[in-house]
C-alpha cells in the first residue's frame, strides 16, 4: 500500500492522465497488486502499470493507467511494464489485454501498437466513449484490444456486457482452444469467412470483403469461378474418379492434351509433366531431388530472401531466418547468392558465383542446380531483371549447371504471360507450378523437366494425392477458357499497368513509399516497416484483404484475381490511397 501515494504523485505530474483520488491509488495498491506492476530505481518508484481483471471477460485484462516519471520517459519503460504484467499473468489463463486511449495520445498508441507486434499478435482497435457520454469536458476514448484474434474477443466480450442475464464465463472459441497456435492469416484478418465469389469474400456477419490477396496466389480465376464451379460440378455428380493415385483416368489425359496444346505446344517448350503431390513444396522438393539424381552432385544455389516451401528441402533454399529456424536441424548443401539488385548495382552480376567456381582453393563445388524465383514474392516483390535472368541462364548451361525457376505463385499468368520466365526469353531445365494451375484453388502441383532429365525409376518419387483427379478437371477447364488465344494475358497486362500508374501516382505524393512489380503483383515499399502493416491493417477496417511482405514486412503486396474488373481494382486502390495517406500526413 506504501506505493500508492508516490504512485498518485507520478499520474499526477504527468499532468495527461486523468488523476483519480489519491485513496484510489492506496486502494489500488491494496486490493489489485496482483494487477500491477511499479518500476523502481534505488527503492523509488518511477512508473506503474495498474488494471484488473473483468468479471465477465475473466481471460482479458484491463489496463486502467499507465505512467512513468519525466525522467524516465523515451527508454521503453512502459513497455517493458506491460510486457512483465502479460508474463505474469499469461499462467493464470489471460489472453487478452484491452485499455481505452483517446485519438490524440500518439504515445500511447505507439505503446500498445509495439506490445501487440513484440508479442507477435493482434491489436484492434474500436470505439467505446463519445465525448458526450461524460458530465464534464472530456475526449473520445477508444477501446484497444490486444491479443490472438482480437476483433472476435472484442466482439465477444462486447456481447458479453450486452446480454441480458449476468455472463461470468466467455463463450469458448474453438479456434484458440482446439486449432494450433501456428495459424497466421487469421490473426491478421479475425473475420470468420462464409462464402465468396469472384473478388469478394464474405464474412459470418454479411460484411462483403475486397480480396487483394487471392489465396496467395492460388485464385488467379477468382473465387467460385462459374465456368471452373460448372465443370467441377459435373464431374463429380457423374461419380468421375476423384482418387487414383497415378493410374491413368480420362481426366488426367485430357488435362495433360490441354496443357500440351495450349501451354507447351504455342511456346515452343518440350516438357515432361510429372505431379509430385498437391502442393508448392512437394514440386519443389520432386526438383531438387531430381537435379541431384541427374547430375550426382549435391549443392544448391538459391537465393537471398527467397521462398520455397516449408519442408525440409524446400525450406534449405529459403531465405527467410524465422521459416528456416522451424527445421529444427542444420539445412545443409546449399548457397545462399545475392538476388538481382541486392548490393544496388554496386557489384557486377554474379561476379561472386564465377570466382568462386574458378578458383579450385575457394572449398566452393559445382552445384547441381540454381534455384530462383524471377519475382519474389514473400521476399518483398523483388523483380529480377530479363537481362539477368538470361545472364544466370546462360552461366548455367555454360558451367552445366540445371536452372530451376520456381514459378508457383508467379505463373499461371500472374505477370501477364503463363509463365513467368517467358519475358526474359529462358527455357529453365525444371520448372515448378502449383497454386492456381488448380484453376479453383484446387490442390495441384506439376514439375516440368526437360525430357533428357526424366530419370526417374517407376515408383522412385510419388505421393498419395499427386493424382487428385477433380484438380484436372478444374485445370483443364480454366486452361481451355483463359489460355486457348492471348485475350485473357492482354487484360491482365492493362490491369497491371492500371494498378502500377496508380502507386506511381500515390507514391509521387509522399517521402518514404515506393512502388515496385510487374503484371497483376504489385507492391508498395515503406522505408519504415511498421508503417506497412498500419496501412494493412487500416485497409482490414475498411474491408479489403492486402498482406504485407519482405524481411521487414516493409511491404504492401497486391495479388488480386486476374479476373478482377477494373471499378473493383479501382475501389481497393482508393481504400489503399486512403489508408497510405492516414499514415503518412
Amino acid at each position: 500500500m506504501s506505493d500508492g501515494v508516490r504512485l498518485w504523485e507520478i499520474a499526477r505530474d504527468s499532468r495527461v492522465l486523468d488523476l483519480n483520488s489519491s485513496y484510489s491509488y492506496v486502494l489500488w495498491c491494496r486490493d489489485f497488486a496482483a494487477t500491477t506492476v511499479v518500476s523502481d530505481i534505488d527503492g523509488r518508484a518511477v512508473g506503474f502499470v495498474t488494471g484488473y481483471i473483468r468479471q465477465d471477460a475473466p481471460r482479458t485484462l484491463f489496463v486502467w493507467q499507465v505512467a512513468v516519471d519525466a525522467d524516465q520517459r523515451g527508454k521503453g519503460l512502459a513497455g517493458r511494464m506491460l510486457m512483465e504484467l502479460l508474463d505474469r499473468l499469461e499462467p493464470q489463463g489471460i489472453t487478452h489485454l484491452e485499455t481505452t486511449i483517446s485519438p490524440d495520445n500518439e504515445a500511447s498508441i505507439a505503446t500498445f501498437t509495439s506490445l501487440a507486434r513484440k508479442r507477435g499478435t493482434d491489436i484492434v482497435r474500436s470505439d467505446l466513449f463519445a465525448p458526450n457520454d461524460f458530465p464534464d469536458s472530456h475526449e473520445a476514448e477508444e477501446l484497444y484490444t490486444v491479443g490472438p484474434d482480437a476483433s472476435r474477443n472484442y466482439e465477444r466480450n462486447k456481447q458479453n456486457m450486452t446480454e441480458k442475464n449476468t455472463v461470468t464465463t466467455e463463450k469458448p472459441d474453438v479456434f484458440e482452444t482446439v486449432e494450433s497456435g501456428v495459424r497466421s492469416y487469421s490473426r491478421q484478418w479475425p473475420a470468420v469467412f462464409t462464402t465468396a465469389k469472384n473478388s469478394v469474400i464474405t464474412d459470418e456477419n454479411g460484411n462483403d470483403y475486397l480480396d487483394f490477396f487471392g489465396g496467395a496466389g492460388a485464385l488467379n480465376y477468382g473465387h467460385n469461378n462459374d465456368l471452373i464451379k460448372s465443370a467441377l460440378v459435373d464431374y463429380i455428380t457423374s461419380d468421375g474418379i476423384t482418387h487414383g493415385l497415378d493410374m491413368s483416368t480420362v481426366a488426367k489425359r485430357e488435362f495433360l492434351e490441354s496443357f500440351k496444346r495450349n501451354i507447351l505446344d504455342p511456346r515452343g517448350l518440350d516438357y515432361k509433366v510429372q505431379f509430385p503431390g498437391p502442393t508448392g513444396t512437394n514440386t519443389v522438393e520432386a526438383a531438387l531431388k531430381l537435379a541431384r539424381k541427374v547430375t550426382g552432385r549435391e549443392a544448391i544455389i538459391n537465393f537471398t530472401n527467397a521462398f520455397h516451401g516449408m519442408t525440409l528441402g524446400a525450406l534449405s533454399v529459403t531465405g527467410n531466418s524465422m521459416k528456416r529456424a522451424g527445421a529444427g536441424i542444420p539445412l545443409v548443401h546449399t548457397t545462399p547468392m545475392p538476388y538481382d539488385n541486392y548490393f544496388g548495382g554496386v557489384t557486377e552480376d554474379f561476379q561472386w558465383f564465377e570466382r568462386v567456381l574458378d578458383d579450385s582453393g575457394s572449398g566452393f563445388t559445382r552445384p547441381a542446380a540454381v534455384i530462383v524465383e524471377t519475382i519474389q514474392g514473400e521476399g518483398g516483390i523483388n523483380v529480377a531483371r530479363p537481362e539477368w535472368l538470361r545472364a544466370l541462364a546462360e552461366l548455367c548451361s555454360r558451367r552445366e549447371i540445371l536452372l530451376i525457376v520456381d514459378d508457383v505463385q508467379m505463373g499461371c499468368g500472374r505477370t501477364g504471360q503463363f509463365f513467368s520466365f517467358e519475358e526474359a526469353g529462358i527455357t529453365p531445365d525444371i520448372v515448378t507450378l502449383s497454386k492456381s494451375i488448380g484453376g479453383y484453388g484446387m490442390p495441384l502441383a506439376l514439375t516440368l523437366f526437360k525430357p533428357e532429365l526424366d530419370v526417374w525409376s517407376p515408383g522412385e518419387h510419388n505421393g498419395t494425392f499427386r493424382g487428385f483427379n477433380p484438380s484436372f478437371v478444374t485445370a483443364k477447364a480454366a486452361i481451355d477458357h483463359y489460355w486457348s488465344d492471348d485475350k485473357f494475358e492482354k487484360e491482365t497486362l492493362v490491369k497491371g499497368e492500371h494498378i502500377q500508374d496508380r502507386f506511381m501516382k500515390l507514391c509521387a505524393k509522399f517521402d518514404g513509399i515506393s512502388t515496385r512489380g510487374r503484371g497483376m503483383v504489385q507492391a508498395l515499399v515503406f522505408d519504415d516497416a511498421e508503417l506497412a502493416g498500419k496501412v494493412s491493417q487500416l485497409c482490414y477496417d475498411e474491408r479489403l484483404l492486402v498482406e504485407t511482405a519482405g524481411p521487414k514486412d516493409e511491404v504492401v503486396k497486391l495479388l488480386p484475381p486476374l479476373t478482377t474488373t477494373i471499378d473493383e481494382l479501382d475501389r481497393g486502390l482508393d481504400i489503399i490511397e486512403s489508408a497510405v495517406a492516414k499514415v503518412l500526413s
